[in-house]
């Protein structure tokens, strides 16, 4: 099989393990924590004191992380260098009542998460992941990584103007996955997940549980130019994240660099993991203060800081070319995207485009300007609400992907690597 000349694989590669092993925002933010741990970065408790010493830290809560290097002389007034993405993606989600059927099929209720292409979880083979917590307090992922669930499409037989008119889906009664045969039993699914968790059934006494798709990530095309796979906005940029904020902390910094990657991104980020709540300032601020700083310096270095929110954004699509801005059109493997819109639905200005270019110069990347159709409403992504809440000056970036929002997304094989060493130039600057 030929490859394409000139696509390091080995970033790719990595990708698409570390896809494949975070099926949910909890399993993605284990994920970012052990390769951290790895780099010598530690875990800190938020009820616990902290110091202001050198070295690597990070905070887990939920679905979020965030971490961060303080290298050897840095002053409480230091400004951050912070890269912001999401560990979310849209699916299908349990419901508190999970067991339901009908007409002797067994099934599972779910509620729909984010802006989901609900057609592209039909027909599709769905595994189940997320955590559980018991009743001690303890939270534990759950991870059934093979075909267990499956959404099935109406056959065209019953439904004869499908290819006509459009396919139809109520999300209430159209998206109920099946997994088995038999009577609606309360219970079941618990009963299941805690003999795939190894606890006792009756210690479970709440869950956070999604759907997944078990097909693996793939290299795709003639020379294997491209990369299919799920998650892929926004753990790309988790990914890319956390690999880049480890090359950082291995040089002389003059900033401080930090990673932050949220939940419930794809539902407004209201949330105490979420953007738009107070965690990411809180740590910020605890960094200051445990550096022997005070709202002076905090202020100061909060001054000083930029953040590069990266999340995937729209390559131009061949069938569609029309929806897309004819002066702009991101390709794949053209290197990250400047993201701008003047309405503020991306927080990018002037400033920020300087910083963004000088980043991508000193990386030797390539990158492209991305702005929306006139006629075409624009999506948002943490960039505003990090610069809104913090006051912070924040760039939107990403990669071009197509099938945004499906249930398996397609990018350029070489762009996660042209996205990673773009942010370790910016982090290390």
């Amino acid at each position: 099989m030929s490859a394409q000349p000139g696509i390091d694989r080995g970033h790719t590669d990595d990708l698409m393990s570390f896809l494949r092993a975070s099926p949910s925002p909890y399993h993605a933010v284990a994920s970012a924590a052990e390769r951290l741990e790895k780099a010598g970065f530690r875990r800190i408790e938020e009820t616990a004191p902290w110091d202001g010493t050198a070295g690597g830290r990070f905070v887990l809560r939920g679905g979020a992380i965030i971490a961060w290097y303080v290298p050897e002389g840095a002053e409480a007034a230091t400004p951050y260098r912070i890269v912001g993405a999401h560990t979310d993606s849209p699916n299908l989600r349990v419901k508190p009542i999970p067991d339901t059927g009908a007409h002797g099929w067994r099934q599972i209720a779910v509620e729909i998460y984010g802006g989901a292409l609900l057609n592209t979880w039909l027909d599709r083979d769905l595994g189940l992941s997320g955590r559980i917590t018991l009743r001690d307090g303890s939270d534990h992922l759950v991870t059934v990584d093979r075909p267990l669930m499956r959404v099935p499409q109406l056959a065209v037989h019953l439904d004869r103007s499908v290819n006509t008119e459009g396919l139809k889906l109520d999300k209430q009664r159209h998206m109920t996955p099946i997994w088995g045969l038999g009577g609606v039993e309360e219970g079941d699914l618990m009963r299941f997940v805690a003999e795939e968790t190894g606890v006792a059934a009756e210690e479970i006494a709440g869950w956070d549980l999604m759907t997944h798709s078990v097909e693996p990530p793939a290299y795709l095309g003639r020379d294997r130019e491209l990369v299919a796979g799920p998650r892929m906005d926004n753990l790309v940029s988790v990914h890319a994240g956390t690999a880049a904020l480890i090359a950082a902390a291995q040089q002389e910094l003059t900033y401080i660099p930090v990673l932050a990657a949220f939940d419930h991104e794809e539902n407004g980020s209201q949330s105490d993991t979420g953007a738009d709540g107070p965690l990411l300032g809180t740590v910020l601020e605890r960094s200051v203060f445990a550096r022997g700083g005070g709202y002076e310096e905090r202020a100061r270095a909060f001054a000083g800081t930029v953040c590069l929110s990266s999340d995937t954004g729209h390559a131009v699509h061949p069938n569609y070319a029309e929806r897309h801005e004819p002066g702009h059109h991101p390709r794949p493997n053209g290197g990250p995207i400047l993201k701008v819109n003047v309405n503020q639905r991306y927080a990018t200005d002037g400033a920020g485009r300087a910083v963004f270019a000088a980043a991508c110069e000193r990386a030797g990347v390539p990158w492209q300007s991305f702005v929306s159709h006139n006629s075409m409403p624009c999506g948002t992504t943490i960039g505003p609400i990090t610069a809104a809440r913090h006051g912070i000056a924040t760039v939107d970036i990403g990669i071009a992907i197509l099938s945004m929002h499906s249930a398996r997304e397609l990018c350029g094989a070489q762009d996660p690597r042209l996205l990673a060493k773009a942010l370790h130039a910016f982090l290390g600057a």
